[in-house]
């Protein structure tokens, strides 16, 4: 073994064994100095790491040590057996050897240093020969120690290596941490971008927004000190990994590369860290963006408040501009009747200013008499003198002349008499008639009707009289003589209102309540209508259009109507006037809870009109729809409790509550049921259905919420639905609970009383038979007029049919048609494309037109997503075409364009409860070309069928929905166009002159109201 030695080296660490036949042997000697210092380098590195943990208070347990990292005594006693056994020497030389090498690893402050690249001298083996034994013993005994120490080297630095792996994976747990409250601090960021969102619709002061964003920054300035921190750590772990990793031989390489390994990790992770940085230094610079962009919402903010302030000053304006107007026609027409005063009292004046100047000049002739009497009285004094002193010659001469001038002088005082009586009877008339005028003129005032002033005057101060109720500012019976007074268009009511326009409310209340103690007055009708549409305001289809001509139309009849709708977000306010908010709170019951809603008034074409907005959570009529959501049964179940509690809070009285439709259905039982009882017991209910396809059927549990029993509600012969035990129809429900029942049309109600068309409420309409009919609707004449239409190019008369033809060019030019041929036939149809439109029929009519030589327009939209895809399929198909135009939307002004410029008009509906596209067709000049059902059937009479008489036959008609009916009507259509062109116009004309407005469905009504009020007094009188 010790041939075989030659030298051994030990440097800054192990780097192993090397073997030579070399002579030389070096003594490898561990330098004294290198442990303590690279320990004395690792406790300073860990006491800066855990000053700085305890700085940013960070805790970590170390890890348990690797078990492949412990040095066990099996491993000490395996390197000792590695020893052959023939080294031997003495325990004293061994012991001291091994202490001085010993010393040399451990000793921390000696001074001894040793080279290891300097080989011992070889002088002591060659001075005695014999002692060459003595000296292989010492040196292998050398070489055991230092085996010994290079072992416990390994250990320090297998332990130093287990310290680093525990620090890195402390240091890992902390980059997780850091990473998670990053996570947190970005989803803290996330919330606050929704905050800073909601802050700018819901108005958050900024002074919140500015304390989150301090505490955001304050956490960034944490966790940017946390990650410098553990920066700082990494670092010195690299530091002393670079000057611990050559400590052993070639046994320990694999230390060596598992080191590198960790250095490589803690790198990647510095890099990561640096990443975090970035992605921090990111995060404040979109926190910075917010806070500009909350600026700029201030700002927004300010000019909103400044545009709002200036649109109420507008407003204000506007409103002062309006009563302004309206004073001016009442002045206007003042003027008129004082003009016509002035006339005839200047007419009176005149003749009396003639007898007067007849009187004068009577009194002028009577002086130059008088002159005259008395030069004759000279004379007659001289005549005298005379007599007395001649003989009487001329005596008979004078008395003859003096019996002439008294005869003259009477006659002048005769005339004059009669003159000044003359003058005095003139007087005396132009006096009467002043009188009579001014009492007239007053007696007018107190009890005759302004007719001058506008409907939405009397609309504005209806409202303000119910307005003063509401708010507890006038008694209810007051309210109602001033209503009375107001439909009555009462003069004085008139005046009062003009004259204190400028003037407090106090006042304005002092001058109602004078008025209220004058006179009583019987009212006619006061009807109030509950719906869910009126056009224009909110208008989805019919329904809307029947409660705005219905009600107009018995306003003219001199009945008080009042409507009451939901208040809607996606209501056209711009067609509301006066829109204002009551200071009134009304609560009413829903969910056995009490809501509170806010009620605004507001006219709508001259109707006063109640809009209700719920204060309800659920924010039930603000949707930006006013149909189609999953809760519509709540939400006009709500409606309709909400409007009846209107009407109690408000004291009125109404003779007839009108409501529409299954969405207002629910008034008619929560009348009855709960409402009666309460004091609003004054009304008969009358309820009209426009379409018995759409019924509000739901859960029977569904309909507690507004507070009706559903125990004795939900039975077969009230509200439960023929489908189902567990489910409630609110038709149905309406159908009994009502006093009057009627549908859009005489046809449509015969229809729906059969198993076919009643759609499971036949045998229901058909029990309550008694009150149900039909009534066709009618169409506003004032909307739909071509005489006066602002839509059309030019307007026109049945007389002037020629400039109806100017329309028709002008619309083929706006959609691109074909225009060379004026007399080219040009179909119209406006319709909502659904099934019970016949769809399928409107489809072959547009290839049916085109075959015959004419063209086609038209205009509507689908609900149902196929059916809205194949007429996109249809209009692209035609999109070149110069004689078809599919325009899938819905357009007002368009509308009216192709009513004025069609020469037909196909509604080929499968059923149709009334309709009211074929009138206004009609109104415009456009033959209508139908299929006989329902209301079509009611308004539409074939031009070939002998059954009916020939001034009402007005258009085309078939019976079968199949393409051979449409083709036939279509047909000879076609033909009477083309091939009788007088006829033709004979037929346009007395269509257009043909009267489709309200007036005669109006009358119908307000026969059914009379007949239901007096019955019920009848049956009252009688109990």
């Amino acid at each position: 073994m010790a041939t075989k030695l030659s030298a051994l080296y030990v440097g800054h660490g192990w780097r192993g064994f090397s073997s030579s036949n070399h002579s030389n042997l070096r003594l490898p000697v561990t330098p004294a100095r290198f442990l303590p210092f690279s320990f004395k380098n690792r406790q300073r590195i860990f006491s800066s790491q855990r000053n700085r943990q305890q700085a940013i208070k960070f805790s970590h347990e170390p890890p348990p040590l690797d078990e492949k990292f412990q040095t066990s005594d099996d491993e000490y006693s395996e390197v000792q057996c590695a020893i052959p056994d023939t080294i031997t020497s003495s325990p004293e030389e061994t012991t001291s050897t091994s202490t001085e090498v010993d010393n040399g690893f451990t000793a921390k402050n000696t001074e001894t240093t040793f080279d290891s690249s300097v080989p011992v001298d070889e002088k002591s083996t060659t001075e005695n020969g014999d002692g060459g034994g003595k000296l292989s013993n010492v040196r292998l005994e050398d070489l055991i120690g230092m085996i010994r120490n290079a072992e416990k080297n390994i250990l320090l630095l297998n332990q130093a290596r287990v310290r680093a792996l525990e620090d890195l994976e402390n240091i890992l747990s902390e980059k997780e941490a850091l990473k998670g409250e990053i996570s947190i601090l970005e989803m803290r960021l996330a919330d606050d971008d929704a905050r800073i969102k909601v802050a700018s619709t819901e108005k958050i002061p900024v002074e919140v927004l500015e304390d989150q964003l301090e505490k955001l920054k304050n956490n960034i300035t944490g966790r940017r000190e946390a990650e410098e921190s553990g920066q700082d750590v990494y670092e010195d772990w690299d530091q002393f990994l670079k000057e611990r990793a050559p400590l052993s031989h070639d046994n320990s390489l694999y230390s060596l590369s598992e080191v590198q390994s960790i250095s490589k990790e803690l790198r990647s992770l510095r890099t990561e860290n640096v990443s975090l940085k970035e992605g921090i230094q990111e995060l404040k610079a979109e926190l910075n963006n917010i806070m500009e962009a909350d600026e700029r919402l201030l700002l927004l903010e300010k000019e909103r408040s400044s545009s709002e302030a200036a649109l109420k000053d507008l407003e204000s304006k506007l409103v002062a501009a309006q009563a302004d107007v309206s004073k001016l026609s009442y002045l206007q027409f003042e003027c008129m009747d004082l003009r016509e005063k002035i006339e005839s009292l200047q007419g009176l004046l005149y003749r009396s200013t003639e007898q007067a100047d007849q009187a004068i000049s009577a009194l002028q002739e009577n002086h130059e008499l008088r002159k005259k009497v008395d030069r004759l009285e000279e004379s007659l004094q001289e005549t005298h003198a005379f007599q007395t002193s001649s003989d009487n010659k001329h005596d008979g001469l004078m008395q003859q002349k003096f019996r002439l001038l008294e005869e003259l002088v009477e006659r002048s005082d005769q005339k004059i008499h009669s003159n000044i009586e003359l003058y005095q009877q003139s007087v005396k008339e132009f006096q009467d008639t002043l009188n009579s005028i001014q009492e007239e003129s007053k007696k007018k005032a107190e009890d005759g009707p302004v007719d001058d002033m506008p409907w939405e005057f009397w609309s504005r101060l209806l409202l303000i009289i119910d307005g003063l109720l509401l708010e507890k500012k006038i008694s209810s019976s007051d309210a109602s003589l001033l209503r009375e007074m107001a439909w009555k268009r009462d003069g004085r009511i008139c005046d009062a209102y003009l004259a204190c326009k400028d003037k407090s409310e106090l006042e304005t209340r002092s001058t109602f309540l004078r008025l209220t103690s004058i006179r009583s007055y019987s009212p006619v009708l006061h009807i109030i209508h509950i719906a869910a549409e009126m056009a224009p305001i909110a208008k989805v289809g019919g329904l809307g259009d029947v409660v705005a001509g219905l009600s107009k139309a018995l306003q003219n009849k001199g009945h008080l109507v009042e409507i009451i709708l939901p208040k809607y977000d996606c209501m056209q306010y711009d067609r509301i006037g006066d829109l204002r908010a009551l200071d009134v709170a009304l609560e009413s019951h829903f969910d056995g809870q009490l809501f509170k809603n806010k009620v605004w008034v507001g006219t709508v074409e001259g109707l006063p009109v109640y809009f209700i907005e719920p204060l309800h959570p659920a924010k039930f009529f603000w949707r930006g729809n006013f149909y189609g959501e999953h809760d519509d049964f709540k939400r006009f179940s709500f409606f309709s409790r909400a409007a009846l509690e209107l009407l109690l809070q408000a004291g009125k009285k109404p003779d007839i509550i009108h409501c529409h439709d299954w969405q207002t259905a629910f008034v008619a039982p929560l009348y009855w049921d709960l409402y009666f009882h309460k004091g609003l017991d004054s009304a008969r209910i009358c309820f009209t259905c426009h379409n018995f396809e759409y019924q509000g059927t739901a859960s029977a549990s569904e309909l507690a919420s507004c507070g009706l029993d559903v125990h004795r509600i939900n039975r077969p012969d009230r509200m439960q639905d023929s489908s189902s035990q567990d489910r409630v129809n609110a038709v149905k429900g309406a159908i009994v609970f009502s006093n009057i029942v009627t549908t859009v049309s005489p046809t449509y109600a015969q229809e729906v009383r059969t198993a076919e068309g009643g759609h499971g409420l036949h045998a229901t309409l058909n029990t309550q038979s008694r009150k149900f009919i039909g009534i066709l609707n009618g169409i506003d004449t004032d909307t739909w007029d071509p005489r006066t239409d602002t839509f059309l190019k030019v307007q026109y008369g049945a007389d002037d049919l020629q400039r109806k033809a100017e329309n028709k060019e002008a619309l083929r030019k706006h959609l691109k048609l074909s225009y060379a041929e004026a007399r080219q036939p040009l179909v119209g149809c406006i319709t909502r494309l659904v099934p019970q439109k016949g769809i399928h029929l409107i489809r072959h009519a547009i290839y049916r037109t085109v075959e015959l030589g004419g063209q086609f327009v038209l205009l509507g939209s689908s609900p149902v997503p196929h059916i809205q895809k194949e007429f996109e399929g249809i209009a692209n198909q035609f999109q070149n075409n110069p004689h078809v135009r599919l325009i899938l939307k819905y357009d007002e002004a368009l509308s009216h364009a192709i009513y004025a410029a069609s020469d037909m008009f196909i509604i080929p509906s499968i059923f149709e409860p009334c309709g009211l596209t074929q009138m206004i067709a009609m109104r415009y000049g456009s033959v209508p070309v139908v299929r006989k059902t329902g209301g079509l059937n009611d308004s539409v009479f074939d031009l070939d069928d002998d059954s009916v008489p020939l001034q009402i036959r007005n258009g085309f008609t078939f019976l079968t929905p199949n393409e051979q009916g449409v083709n036939g009507a279509l047909d000879r259509a076609f033909d009477n166009y083309m091939n009788d062109s007088e006829s033709w116009q004979q037929l346009v004309k007395k269509n257009m002159k043909t009267d489709f407005s309200w007036n005669l469905s109006a009358a119908q009504y307000e026969d059914l109201y009379a007949k239901a009020i007096t019955k019920a007094r009848e049956k009252t009188t009688h109990t």
